[in-house]
């Protein structure tokens, strides 16, 4: 699971009168808890309410926390090109980076290439910033696997590789001068991106035709100037967690 792709989803779903919902749309919507870093990178954990939502509309449009709000342009059998708009959420700087300048998120644009085999679903996906203080370009591909257990007992399981380029790696990991002058942290340039390395799984259990509750757990980990910036190096940890629980309405 990813965390940059939820508020977007969030308002759309909640501007769709339930009305709307009964007689256009498919899907599921939720809430839950999770236990994940104050911020990417950081080795300090706090326990925050977590949206879950999982909308489609017919073969069209489909929106979730992890892809943001996609529109299936080209569909070719297995295959599916996907322009999103989605979002990022920056960096909330708190604890150890707490006199660092806040980071703020914004909306981003992309496109996501995805391919259907059986019970895996494979993706490429490419995303920049057009609002907030991010800047540069993320890539990501991932895979997600799904598959019964037994009649009410689901399996998921999701590896997935992200490429954040340089702009992307200084807005996150970069230490400015006037930020280490106010912390005390040396300055950092990155000098190039980053690789980030996960693996998420999530356990659902049917309660009845309606509701099902959703463990889940990933963890991910840090590389390169991201690795060695001060911010993970010294403050915080190359290796980012995140566990949790949600409750969930299909209809």
């Amino acid at each position: 699971m990813t965390s940059h792709t939820w508020w977007p989803a969030i308002m759309i779903g909640l501007a769709v009168s339930p009305l709307a919902l009964a007689d256009s749309w498919e899907g599921s919507i939720g809430a839950g808890v999770a236990y994940a870093p104050d911020y990417l990178g950081s080795d300090d954990y706090d326990t925050r309410l977590l949206p879950s939502l999982q909308l489609s509309y017919g073969d069209t449009l489909s929106i979730s926390p992890r892809s943001g709000i996609e529109w299936h342009a080209i569909r070719n059998g297995s295959w599916t090109v996907s322009p999103f708009i989605g979002y990022t959420f920056g960096r909330n700087n708190k604890g150890d980076i707490s006199a660092f300048e806040k980071v703020d998120g914004g909306a981003t644009l992309g496109v996501r290439v995805g391919y259907a085999q059986r019970a895996w679903y494979h993706s490429i996906a490419a995303s920049t910033p057009i609002t907030g203080d991010m800047d540069g370009t993320e890539f990501e591909v991932a895979s997600a696997w799904r598959a019964p257990l037994s009649e009410r007992l689901f399996l998921s399981v999701s590896p997935s590789v992200h490429y954040g380029n340089e702009k992307w790696t200084e807005s996150l990991f970069g230490v400015s001068a006037h930020d280490s002058e106010r912390s005390g942290i040396a300055t950092y340039d990155p000098g190039g991106g980053y690789w980030r390395l996960g693996l998420s799984s999530s356990l659902t259990y049917a309660l009845t035709p309606e509701w099902s509750a959703t463990g889940f757990v990933g963890a991910s980990y840090l590389t390169a100037n991201a690795s060695d910036s001060p911010i993970v190096e010294d403050l915080g940890s190359e290796w980012q967690t995140i566990t949790g629980i949600s409750l969930n309405y299909s209809f």
